[in-house]
């Protein structure tokens, strides 16, 4: 009877992650979808307290224990998430990923060494152990580089000669010892399974050091799917039907968003991964020399610009994030609504720290959307635009990946912001995007600076707009 109730909820539970996840691909239904998928996980971890091979109610052992590391979780967790600004999501998500990465990391740890007590497991079992063990160990240490990429503790990208080949010794390394640890089985020693993990975690750093700040959203969305296939490898070790499902499902939409997001930037995996992209700044991650020159101009004439317009787009980035502007942004829509001008936002898929950051800072701002756009369905649009407004983006709207070979962004799909009519950027000061690739746009004929605080100069936009 509990046996048949566990498997109901279970089951339940899978239902409420599959359904939950297919809201969150909508952003009118993604607070529900994440409703959803919580509820499941809630239902998930109150049925595992019954025994399910008993026919009573006792609950497993270690209840205190079980209830004390829950404790220990959730509260911070919760308390952190109440007060992580938005510009520190990408961060918090990263630290979660590496988290959950490395609970199913422990989990293999666990049943490894169980097993050289005298809890066999079978060949299959053990295989799957390891390589939960190798995924969500890299996704954990990665993770936590990532964070403090992100974080501003290090550098965004650290290189060194033959740093692959270290890299690859080490994966082959680490594989060998998962190997041996497979077949010597419940005989493996602890300081072969010791070993084992460390090596999985010092490959995760060393595979993470020399990827470029520019492709933290790639990194982040890689590690989540890492953490999922994790999760999913260790529900079959320990026979849970909802880490199978949970773990299998974040897994696979992980790996296909990781696609979709290096399909943005028209380069494969293996590039984002090898290619230590944004480690080089200045002169030589540049490419091609920048002609023209930087053009300010005051928020009152950007104003006029915007009031007479008859469509302006406006293409959030990263220093939006941290200005804190899009509540401002808004104001300033709908001041420009007002007066008849058709406002649209542009959104390229890596726009930001990790997926689907600008919009969801559009969405907390309460802009509708049916005014956000992405890539493909805006682009066409910029001819017919005469005010392209560009604040806190950098290198997704740079025209140098269209012209020059040599640029490390060449290829990479941008939003065409300099095919408007004018051009209007926000920017606090003249430094390069996070790619360390200097912005040609800013230094197109058509183009203005407005230098300043990214809120402060949306305000005065705002204000100027309305008292004309």
């Amino acid at each position: 009877m509990i046996g048949n109730l566990i498997g109901g909820v279970y089951f339940l539970a899978a239902v409420l992650f599959i359904l939950g996840l297919k809201k969150m691909s909508s952003p009118v239904t993604a607070r529900d979808g994440i409703v959803w998928a919580g509820i499941g996980m809630v239902l998930a971890t109150l049925v595992t307290f019954l025994k399910p091979n008993t026919g009573d109610l006792s609950v497993i052992s270690n209840f205190e224990l079980i209830i004390i590391a829950i404790m220990i979780g959730a509260l911070p967790a919760w308390w952190f998430a109440k007060r992580v600004a938005m510009t520190d999501m990408p961060q918090m998500i990263a630290m979660y990923n590496g988290m959950g990465g490395g609970a199913a990391a422990t989990i293999a740890a666990v049943e490894l060494m169980r097993a050289t007590t005298g809890h066999e497991l079978s060949l299959t079992v053990q295989t799957l152990a390891v390589l939960g063990a190798v995924i969500g160990s890299v996704s954990f240490s990665g993770s936590i580089i990532a964070f403090a990429k992100l974080q501003g503790i290090m550098r965004t990208s650290f290189l060194f000669p033959g740093q692959q080949l270290v890299n690859l010794v080490f994966f082959i390394i680490t594989l060998v010892l998962g190997v041996m640890v497979i077949v010597q089985g419940g005989s493996a020693s602890m300081t072969l399974i010791v070993s084992f993990f460390i090596l999985a975690l010092i490959f995760g750093i060393l595979m993470t050091l020399p990827i470029g700040g520019a492709d933290m959203p790639v990194v982040i969305s890689l590690y989540n799917a890492l953490t999922g296939l994790a999760v999913g490898f260790e529900g079959f070790v320990l026979g849970n039907a909802t880490m199978i499902i949970a773990g299998t499902v974040v897994g696979a939409a992980g790996t296909l968003l990781t696609q979709l997001m290096a399909k943005a930037m028209n380069r494969p995996l293996s590039n984002v991964l090898f290619s230590g992209f944004g480690a080089k700044g200045g002169e030589e991650a540049t490419g091609e020399g920048v002609e023209g020159s930087l053009k300010p101009i005051d928020a009152a004439d950007a104003a006029i610009m915007m009031a007479y317009a008859q469509q302006v787009i406006i293409i959030p980035g990263y220093g939006m994030a941290v200005a804190q502007a899009q509540h401002k942004i808004w104001e300033l829509t709908k001041s420009l609504t007002e007066r008849d001008v058709r406002v649209k936002f542009a959104i390229h898929p890596v726009a930001g720290r990790m997926p689907g950051h600008m919009n969801v800072l559009l969405a907390e701002a309460g802009v509708p959307y049916d005014l956000i756009s992405d890539l493909d369905e805006i682009n066409a649009e910029f001819e017919q635009t005469d005010v392209a407004l560009v604040i806190g983006a950098n290198d997704v709207v740079n025209p140098i990946a269209r012209t020059d070979p040599n640029s490390p962004i060449y290829g990479m799909p941008i939003l065409n912001a300099d095919k408007a009519k004018n051009v209007v950027v926000i920017k606090r000061g003249r430094g390069t995007g996070f790619s360390g690739v200097e912005n040609h746009l800013f230094y197109a004929d058509n183009t203005r600076m407005l230098y300043g605080d990214g809120q402060k100069m949306v305000a005065e936009l705002q204000q100027q707009v309305k008292s004309l």
